[in-house]
């Protein structure tokens, strides 16, 4: 069985959560940019007037959602750091353990 390379060699359990932390405040910065985009987009539908926003709100809304999803994997992988269960012999897939 081979193991797969950590990208960072020397990176230690407090560079790994701090990395995790940058990467769910961006996540977030995105988030809430998708959320404000989207209640702009609904207040400027006008019915009567034909004015629709759908595909582009259901677009962000994904987007919200898809982000939300990162920030969990980050979180859990913090968790994992902490308790200790991460391991060089884990495999990772999208935040999935495998």
């Amino acid at each position: 069985m081979t193991q797969s390379p950590r990208t960072e060699e020397s990176a230690s359990p407090a560079e790994d959560i701090a990395r995790c932390e940058a990467e769910m405040a961006g996540f977030a910065a995105e988030r809430d940019a998708c959320v404000a985009r989207c209640r702009e987009l609904l207040a400027a539908e006008d019915p009567a007037k034909g004015v629709f926003h759908a595909a582009e709100i259901f677009r962000l809304q994904q987007d919200k959602l898809r982000l939300e999803v990162e920030m969990e994997f980050r979180r859990k992988k913090i968790n994992r750091i902490r308790l200790g269960l991460c391991d060089d012999n884990v495999q990772s897939a999208g935040g999935l353990v495998f």
